[in-house]
């Protein structure tokens, strides 16, 4: 693949806490010109990134970051505002506890609502990985297809863990023909990139984007 074909895949990404306004600029302007699926950025950046850049900048938030334990009228308030603020993307959180306590059809829920606030816009849901058993991953697939979200995504880049190929195979063939992988946390090489969208997922997350152009 070419270093712009790569760049297609990629979701560039900024969501450190102490991320200042002149660093989401520069995030943005490089997403322009590698010509990056969008921008990942903190929900309290989406209007004034909107303001700047218009229509010609698809912008992704974060929904329940990173722990996603909140309340989930929290939660779905956070994504309407976000959607009000001009956010074309959300990626949320499960509530990790609710898989923990086997309670997968709550966390099927939650997402379900989230989808129905979302409506046409894209909805990935980070299942976080490095925290769940296979059978909870599996689970989870079964939860975010049943829900109707378009993605599954492997991490938030703040856990344990980041994404592997080993989780990205077993989400494949447990997800529905309808949802889309997205890997997140330590794909950070053009090799790693390759090697995931080899392994079947339509978006990356990733920090590192300059690697593809420097």
């Amino acid at each position: 693949m070419t270093n712009k074909e790569i760049a297609h895949y990629i979701d560039h990404t900024l969501l450190k806490p102490v991320s200042t306004w002149d660093q989401i600029v520069e995030l943005c302007d490089e997403a322009i010109e590698y010509e990056t699926a969008s921008v990942c950025i903190p929900p309290c950046y989406i209007a004034r990134v909107k303001s700047k850049y218009g229509a010609k900048l698809p912008v992704a938030t974060v929904i329940g970051f990173p722990l996603g334990y909140m309340a989930k009228a929290a939660k779905l308030e956070e994504c309407r505002v976000a959607l009000a603020d001009g956010a074309d993307e959300i990626d949320m959180v499960i509530n990790i506890a609710d898989v923990k306590n086997g309670d997968y059809k709550k966390v099927e829920e939650e997402i379900r609502e989230m989808k129905e606030i979302c409506g046409d816009h894209i909805l990935k849901v980070i299942v976080e990985n490095c925290y769940l058993t296979e059978d909870e991953k599996v689970a989870m697939c079964k939860a975010v297809t049943a829900a109707g979200a378009d993605y599954i995504k492997t991490s938030t880049g703040f856990g344990s863990g980041g994404a592997t190929l080993e989780d990205v195979k077993l989400m494949k063939a447990n997800i529905g023909p309808d949802v889309k992988i997205k890997a997140a946390g330590g794909v950070r090489t053009k090799e790693d990139m390759e090697a995931y969208i080899e392994a079947g997922v339509s978006r990356i997350g990733c920090s590192s984007t300059k690697v593809l152009f420097e």
